[in-house]
C-alpha cells in the first residue's frame, strides 16, 4: 500500500529541492528524518514537513507503524512561476522569476 503526501506551491525552486530529495529515496523513515534534521537547507525543512505529513497519513488513515515504513519515492516538480520585473538602466526592465515547486513523497511498508 502506498501512502502519499504532497506539498504544493513551496516557495523554492525545484532544482534546489531535488538535491535534498535524492538523498532520502530508499531510506527508512527514521533514517530520512535524521538526515533531514542535520541538513542545513531550506529544502530540508520543507521536505521534512512533507515526510512527517506522510507518516501521519500512514498511522492515522491506514493503521501502519512508522518504524516499518520506507521512502519509496521523493519527487519534486515545478509549480507556477511568479513573474516580476526589476527596473534597469535607460528605461528597460529585467525579468525576475520567483519559482515554486510541488514536493511529493510516497511511502511503502517494508516487507520483512
Amino acid at each position: 500500500m502506498e501512502i502519499r503526501s504532497i506539498y504544493k506551491g513551496a516557495r523554492l525552486s525545484a532544482f534546489k529541492c531535488r538535491e535534498v530529495t535524492r538523498e532520502i529515496q530508499g531510506l527508512s523513515v527514521s533514517s530520512a528524518l535524521d538526515l533531514l534534521a542535520h541538513t542545513s537547507r531550506k529544502a530540508a525543512r520543507l521536505v521534512e514537513k512533507t515526510l512527517k505529513s506522510a507518516i501521519a497519513n500512514a498511522e492515522n488513515n491506514n493503521n501502519l507503524r512508522a518504524d516499518r515504513l520506507v521512502v519509496k519515492e521523493a519527487v519534486v516538480g515545478e509549480g507556477p512561476t511568479l513573474k516580476r520585473f526589476q527596473p534597469k538602466a535607460r528605461g528597460s526592465a529585467g525579468p525576475i522569476r520567483k519559482r515554486t515547486s510541488h514536493i511529493r513523497i510516497i511511502l511503502v511498508e517494508k516487507l520483512s
